[in-house]
């Protein structure tokens, strides 16, 4: 219980210092992304920090830098989004659901700092975000963060994907990496506010080209997303 008074302190009086300074630099119009990833960098690993949580890290020759591309991890914890967030090295974009805008403080700056949010409850909205989104990728010069599963397990095994990560990366034409990430599902679940120590493991698998991106979502998006599946069921376990 200590630490995780201790992990919940840390964390809002970080995010009470950056998140302000996040909304305020946007309000003024400010279209640095480098510096609102290094902000968003100094507080998630304020968290990693002060929950006692060691991340490892693999395969981080596949995150090419200035190469843009989709990373399209499993997800288990709140901490997969710490732990990701925290050792990538190139400019990034999480997409998140539109419901964490109403997280006060933290909804004005995930907005602030760039993130892409998807509106879930309309699906007109949610295929026009993603095609921005995918306009976003080919511009950028780094990653954008999506969790294909749509919302943490609640067993910590690998659920049913959904469509959305494979039509942005289809609308994209960019590299897809497949994100395994284990360990962080102990840490904690579903439903507990709870914070056990755990070390987490993040597995960058090898990188699905653009061409085979754009050759398997030719008739659909169903083959990629069953090969990026299949690649991080490899690593994490699953049907």
């Amino acid at each position: 219980m200590i630490r995780t008074l201790w992990t919940f302190a840390v964390g809002l009086a970080t995010l009470a210092w950056w998140g302000p300074l996040v909304i305020w630099e946007s309000w003024r119009g400010r279209k640095d992304g480098d510096w609102y990833v290094a902000v968003t960098r100094r507080w998630v690993r304020s968290v990693i920090w002060a929950s006692g949580c060691p991340v490892r890290v693999y395969g981080q020759e596949h995150i090419h830098p200035d190469v843009p591309h989709v990373i399209a991890a499993n997800h288990i914890s709140w901490f997969d989004v710490f732990a990701l967030a925290a050792v990538i090295e190139e400019p990034y974009h999480f997409v998140a659901k539109k419901e964490l805008q109403k997280i006060p403080l933290f909804g004005q700056a995930l907005v602030g700092a760039g993130h892409i949010i998807i509106d879930r409850s309309n699906r007109e909205r949610a295929i026009e975000s993603l095609r921005e989104a995918g306009e976003k990728v080919r511009q950028s010069r780094g990653a954008v963060v999506i969790f294909p599963e749509g919302t943490r397990s609640r067993d910590g095994r690998l659920s049913p994907f959904k469509k959305g990560a494979f039509m942005l990366a289809a609308e994209s034409r960019v590299a897809i990496v497949p994100t395994a990430v284990t360990g962080s599902f102990e840490i904690m679940r579903k439903g507990s506010w709870r914070i056990s120590p755990r070390t987490i493991h993040v597995h960058f698998l090898e990188p699905i080209p653009p061409g085979t991106v754009t050759e398997l979502v030719a008739d659909g998006v169903e083959p990629l997303m069953e090969l990026v599946r299949a690649r991080i069921a490899e690593v994490v376990g699953g049907d």
